[in-house]
Parts: C-alpha cells; sequence; structure tokens
C-alpha cells in the first residue's frame, strides 16, 4: 500500500479536526439550552445558530472532499462486519450533520424565530411559519441531537480502540500524515 493510502488526505484531515470540536461544543451547547433558562440560555442560543450554520458549510465542503479524495482501506484483519458497521457509521455522521442544521434552521422558521448569525447577516426562512410544524420539528431537532451524540460516542469508542488497543493504523491514518 502506497503512502496515499494510508492516510486520510490532508483537506479530510482538516475538516475532521476542526469540525470535531465544534460538533462537541455544539452537543454541550445544545444540552445548556435545554437544562437552563438562565440568562445563559440567550448567550448559548446566540453561539448556536452560527455555529451549526457553520457546521453545516464544513460538512458540505468535507463531503466533497470524501467523494473526490480515496479514503485509507482498514485493515484485512478486520472482521467484515465491523467494516461495514465502520462505513455506515461515518454515512450517518455525514446525514446527522447535515441534517442537524437543517432541522433547526427549518424549526426556527416554523416558529417564526429570527435566525440572526452576526452583524447585520439574518438567515432567511425556510419552511413557513407553522406551531405545528415548529413542534414536530423540535422533536426531531432532539432525537437528531440523540443520535449524533450517540453515533459521536461510538466514533470516539472506535477510534480509541484502534488507536490503543489494536494499534493497527486506522486512527493514525486520521490523527497524523505520512510517515
Amino acid at each position: 500500500m502506497s503512502a496515499d493510502q494510508k492516510h486520510f488526505s490532508p483537506p479530510a484531515r482538516l475538516l475532521h479536526w476542526l469540525m470535531a470540536p465544534l460538533v462537541v461544543a455544539m452537543l454541550f451547547i445544545g444540552v445548556g439550552m435545554v437544562a437552563t433558562l438562565s440568562s445563559w440560555h440567550q448567550t448559548l442560543l446566540a453561539i448556536h445558530k452560527p455555529l451549526g450554520i457553520a457546521i453545516l458549510g464544513l460538512v458540505s465542503v468535507r463531503f466533497i472532499v470524501r467523494l473526490t479524495h480515496r479514503t485509507p482501506p482498514l485493515p484485512n484483519d478486520m472482521p467484515r462486519w465491523q467494516q461495514h458497521i465502520a462505513h455506515l457509521s461515518h454515512w450517518v455522521f455525514y446525514a446527522l450533520l447535515f441534517a442537524m442544521p437543517l432541522v433547526g434552521w427549518s424549526m426556527l422558521s416554523a416558529g417564526g424565530f429570527p435566525i440572526h448569525l452576526f452583524g447585520p447577516v439574518n438567515l432567511p426562512p425556510i419552511v413557513p411559519q407553522d406551531v405545528q410544524l415548529y413542534a414536530l420539528l423540535r422533536s426531531a431537532h432532539t432525537v437528531l441531537a440523540l443520535l449524533l451524540f450517540a453515533t459521536f460516542l461510538a466514533h470516539l469508542g472506535a477510534a480509541l480502540f484502534h488507536g490503543l488497543i489494536r494499534r493497527d493504523g486506522v486512527f493514525s491514518s486520521m490523527a497524523k500524515g505520512r510517515d
């Protein structure tokens, strides 16, 4: 296997490590928004909206990079069912990272809430204002957040398993560049 095939491309690694702390922050901010009705709620909400749109933009770029750059193969001694789950979990991650901000944007649009990003920049509504749709999308946003959190934990667990126990190069394929 060539050196290029042992590691993810530099753009893929950059986007991965840029997005990872943003997604973790977003999950904690989301929990904080739900858990508190204090003055922090508005501050967290003001961070949550632009961060969600930033993640949407980054995952769009990352998806293009994923489609245009080869990924390193998983170890041959890894059971096929684990390889299939690994591939499936990555596509689930992409779907959730696209869906979460779009559902959040739609939810706020349906609720008639302004989507202020920064300065004079606001997003237009993408669905009509509708209280029932808002309630449905709010529930969907919560369920998707829980799925994203579970997927993140599984991904982190698998990364640690490959990096600390198997030491098979899977973790280093994303953690560092060519040897």
